[in-house]
């Protein structure tokens, strides 16, 4: 309760009247003046029932005392039984806590990675701010934290994210004892020249109880085949040479052996991402005699600077003889020996135009190409009618290289190249430019050689459904056939062209093993934590896929049919690290969230880290397991603001003296009869003093 004043009138004006009275009756009050008393007893009834006096009583209620309990869910907490270890401590106390009514609790889980992207550091305080945000500093009474202690936001200093004396409880899973070993790249650049070796470091770490072991063994996979083993000494950077065999994008990934009794093998394999630049390639063009499409091959070839082009084309075959003496001529000597015997190897494609038997070649050098090509390079046939006549490449050693022998048939009419039902699915002539509509939305050829039923696939039909384009694979090379040597007409612009340039360029990059090409390839890309799973493939269905996520949890995809061979399945990542897909015979890799996530540098359970901010707020930090690792959860108790706030099996949390108004109730003395009363009776008390 409380006493207030609600005056009648304004105070400047109550004084006003009242400083004049009171003079007078201190005047009397020192006079000796009979009846002052009760003349200054009027005088004040009066002022008091102007300035209305009025007692306050207030309905109040006790706030509860806010409690954040800041759960750690983050990655490193799967580990072992940290998971059972925080259940089992969160509903203990959940149990203890309600016990208290004056405790409000608010329940915050951080780093969770159910339903959404996983976190790459565990920010427990962030999640403790955002927890008593609205709430004012007296009625925190205090904050407790599960977790293994590996926290990446911790305040420096003075600071504990709590009010003053606001104690702070941290309970930390796992045990003291727990060792682990992790491998990860030091130095790893993320561009490279095939062929070439690049530069890179790496170091294994023990950490805990495996701080003395010896050299490791590291097993060195490159796009998940294993192409070298290392020996490493833990604490030491190891160097690294590597040449990548392919352009395009290349997973590099490291592997190191089990310590036994280690924490996890997630972090046992390290991954980079690098990608394969071809420097130069070099491509050796031999064309026949002139005719209009060989301008459009060196055209092609010409306008892209990271191709080498050697072209030479047969303008005066050996049986051409004039008299004219050699000196004289301004032509140069075919250089056979040196293309094909010491130099063929450094070619990347070899592309015969239009080219014919004409002696130029020995016999045997036709037995080298083939050779060639078995042994990893890259052939494209562009036939004309040469192909079908007794002169034909067909009619030498590298027949055994080409996918399909001519039947001596030219068949000279109109037809719109098609894309085959194989080539739907094939990835040179997938989605290929114009050729989805029918008839096909491109310019018409007019020659085709017939062959006989060719090996590899049909990718492009011309007249008559004959084959047109044809792929193959022979050994470890390729091979491809133009069965037409009409292309020229698309690169220029006859009723309305075609896409040459991009049906070339695929059949090159094919041909010379480009990644992104092969007919049968399982792909994974991840943004941010949303992972693309890829299947191309020549079949009509492809079985699921199996993931394994970075801690060994595996789970099996299901692919979409996008149609045209294409396969892909989408899925959100719950854990930040490398994922290994598998589908039947092929597998792939790919990293989830950042390579070098704080997450994963240290997954072992410490007290280390929170024991500052603990002990500056005035709280405790403990282990939830004993040695043997048995659960011992602390005991709860409400403590003074001043007092003790832990002990040796209990945990302390202020309690509040905070309360809330409810309502007020408000008593005038002065108003009603009882104010009429008093003020009548000191009146009256006046006058008849007055009267005597």
């Amino acid at each position: 309760m409380s006493l207030d004043f609600a005056p009648l009138t304004a105070w400047w004006l109550l004084a006003l009247v009242c400083l004049p009275v009171a003079a007078l009756v201190a005047w009397a009050l020192l006079s000796r003046t009979r009846g002052a008393l009760l003349r200054a007893g009027a005088g004040a009834a009066l002022a008091l029932a102007i300035a209305n006096p009025v007692i306050n009583e207030e309905e109040r209620a006790p706030l509860s005392t806010v409690v954040p309990l800041i759960v750690d869910r983050s990655q490193s907490q799967k580990l072992t039984d940290r998971v059972k270890t925080t259940d089992a401590a969160l509903q203990a106390l959940r149990d203890r806590l309600k016990r208290f009514p004056q405790f409000e609790v608010r329940e915050v889980e951080a780093g969770n990675t159910e339903g959404g992207g996983a976190e790459t550091e565990t920010r427990l305080f962030d999640a403790l701010a955002s927890a008593i945000r609205d709430v004012p500093p007296a009625r925190i009474g205090g904050a407790i934290m599960i977790t293994d202690g590996q926290v990446h936001d911790v305040p420096t200093g003075e600071e504990t994210g709590l009010p003053p004396n606001v104690p702070l409880h941290a309970l930390t899973t796992g045990r003291e004892d727990e060792f682990d070993r992790k491998i990860e790249f030091t130095q790893a650049p993320r561009f490279s020249i095939t062929g070439q070796p690049v530069a890179m470091t790496y170091h294994v770490v023990d950490s805990g109880a495996g701080d003395e072991s010896g050299a490791v063994e590291v097993q060195i996979f490159l796009n998940g085949e294993l192409v070298a083993t290392d020996i490493a000494i833990p604490g030491l950077e190891t160097p690294l040479d590597l040449s990548l065999d392919r352009a395009g994008a290349n997973i590099i990934e490291l592997a190191v052996d089990e310590l036994p009794g280690e924490l996890t093998l997630a972090n046992n394999r390290a991954v980079a991402e690098m990608q394969g630049i071809r420097e130069n390639l070099r491509v050796l063009l031999v064309s026949g005699e002139p005719h209009s499409g060989e301008r459009t091959w060196r055209n092609l070839l010409k306008s892209d600077a990271s191709v080498d082009l050697v072209h030479f084309t047969i303008l005066r075959p050996p049986e051409k003889q004039d008299g004219t003496p050699i000196n004289e001529l301004s032509l140069i000597a075919f250089p056979t020996r040196e293309l094909f015997v010491e130099k063929i190897d450094d070619f990347d494609l070899i592309i015969f135009d239009r080219y014919q038997y004409r002696n130029v070649l020995p016999s045997l050098y036709y037995d080298y190409i083939a050779e060639y090509v078995r042994g990893g390079g890259a052939l494209l046939v562009a036939a004309g009618p040469e192909y079908a006549g007794e002169n034909s490449i067909a009619n030498t050693p590298l027949v055994t290289a080409l996918p399909a022998k001519p039947t001596g048939v030219v068949t000279a009419q109109g037809y719109f190249p098609r894309i085959s039902d194989e080539g739907r699915r094939h990835p040179v002539t997938r989605d290929l430019e114009g050729g989805q509509a029918e008839p096909p939305n491109w310019g018409r050829w007019f020659r085709t050689i017939d062959v006989e039923t060719p090996d590899g696939v049909i990718a492009m039909n011309g007249a008559d459904d004959r084959p047109l384009l044809v792929l193959n694979r022979f050994g470890e090379g390729r091979v491809g056939m133009i069965l037409s040597d009409q292309g020229w007409l698309w690169a220029r612009g006859f009723e309305g062209g075609g896409p040459h340039v991009g049906l070339y360029r695929r059949m090159a990059h094919w041909l010379m093993k480009e990644p992104e090409l092969e007919e049968e390839a399982l792909t994974a890309s991840t943004d941010g934590q949303t992972l693309t799973i890829r299947r191309q493939t020549m079949e009509d269905e492809v079985a699921p896929a199996r993931l394994r996520s970075p801690s060994g949890v595996e789970t099996e995809v299901d692919f979409q049919n996008q149609g045209n061979g294409i396969f892909t399945a989408r899925i959100e990542a719950e854990e930040v690290g490398l994922y290994e897909i598998t589908q039947g015979d092929f597998s792939t890799l790919a990293h989830a969230g950042p390579v070098d996530a704080p997450e994963f540098r240290s997954m072992i359970s410490t007290t280390e880290i929170l024991e500052p901010v603990t002990e500056a707020s005035r709280g405790s930090i403990r282990r939830l397991a004993d040695a043997s690792g048995a659960l011992r959860v602390p005991t709860i108790l409400p403590v003074r603001s001043n007092g003790t706030a832990f002990g040796g099996d209990w945990i302390g949390l202020r309690t509040t003296g905070e309360t809330e108004l409810l309502g007020v109730t408000r008593y005038s003395l002065f108003s009603g009869f009882l104010g009429l009363a008093l003020l009548l009776l000191v009146l009256s008390g006046m006058w008849l003093r007055e009267g005597r």
